[in-house]
C-alpha cells in the first residue's frame, strides 16, 4: 500500500443530504419531478451525467451548463452547513505520517473541490486533487482513479480507494485498485458488496487492516 485515494462527498465531507436537498429544489424549480428519481443511482456520478439525464428525462428548459452552474453556486453557498466526516482528518494525518501518498478523486466540480480543500485545510495531508471536470467519463468508469494514481506517481495496484457509493466502488475495482466501502448512513442504501472491506466509521478502520488487503 503506497497510496490512498479518498472520494470526497460522503467520505471526507458529510454532504450527501445537502446535495439531495439542492438537487431536489433546483430540479423542481426547473419543472422536473424529483419523486421520479432514484437518488442512489446518481451518487458518485458527475454533474454532467446527472443534469444531462434530468434535462432529457423532464425536457428542462435550462441548459445542462446553466443547471450545473446554479447547483455549483448553491453548494458553495451552503458549505458552512456541511461537516467533515467524523475522525477523517485524524485518519488522514495517520496515513500521511506512515509515509503513504494521499489523493482525492471526486466527481464534484473543480470549484467545489477547491472550496472544500481550502475550508478544511486538506492540502496539509493530500498531495493530489482530481475533480469531475478533469475526466471525460464519470464513475463507474475508472478514469478518475487512474489519473489520480498517475499524478501520485503510483501504479494502480499499489493504491487503495475509500468510497461510499456503488458507482465509486465499481470504478475503483475497474482501475485495478483495492477498495474500502465506507457505509455512510447519509448516502442511501448503497450496494458496496464489490469492495474488499466495508466499514461505517474511521474508528472501525486501521492502517493495519488496509495493509492486510495487499497480502
Amino acid at each position: 500500500m503506497k497510496g490512498v485515494i479518498f472520494d470526497m462527498d460522503g467520505v471526507v465531507i458529510d454532504s450527501e443530504p445537502i446535495h439531495v436537498k439542492l438537487e431536489r429544489e433546483l430540479l423542481e424549480e426547473s419543472g422536473g419531478d424529483y419523486s421520479k428519481i432514484k437518488t442512489a443511482d446518481f451518487m458518485g456520478t458527475t454533474d454532467v451525467h446527472l443534469w444531462g439525464t434530468f434535462k432529457e428525462l423532464f425536457n428542462l428548459e435550462l441548459s445542462v451548463e446553466e443547471l450545473i452552474e446554479k447547483k455549483r453556486t448553491r453548494f458553495i453557498e451552503n458549505l458552512d452547513q456541511i461537516p467533515l466526516v467524523e475522525n477523517v482528518l485524524a485518519f488522514m494525518a495517520a496515513l500521511h505520517d506512515s509515509g503513504c501518498r494521499l489523493g482525492l478523486a471526486s466527481s464534484n466540480n473543480e470549484r467545489s473541490v477547491e472550496a472544500v480543500k481550502n475550508k478544511f485545510g486538506l492540502a496539509k495531508y493530500i498531495d493530489v486533487f482530481i475533480h469531475g471536470e478533469a475526466v471525460s467519463k464519470g464513475k463507474p468508469d475508472p478514469e478518475i482513479f487512474l489519473i489520480a494514481a498517475k499524478q501520485m506517481g503510483l501504479k494502480p495496484e499499489d493504491c487503495i480507494v475509500i468510497e461510499d457509493t456503488k458507482n465509486g466502488v465499481l470504478a475503483a475495482k475497474a482501475a485495478g485498485m483495492r477498495c474500502i466501502g465506507f457505509q455512510n448512513k447519509n448516502s442511501g442504501k448503497q450496494d458496496l458488496s464489490a469492495a474488499d472491506l466495508v466499514v461505517s466509521s474511521y474508528q472501525d478502520l486501521t492502517i493495519e487492516m488496509m495493509k492486510n488487503l495487499f497480502e
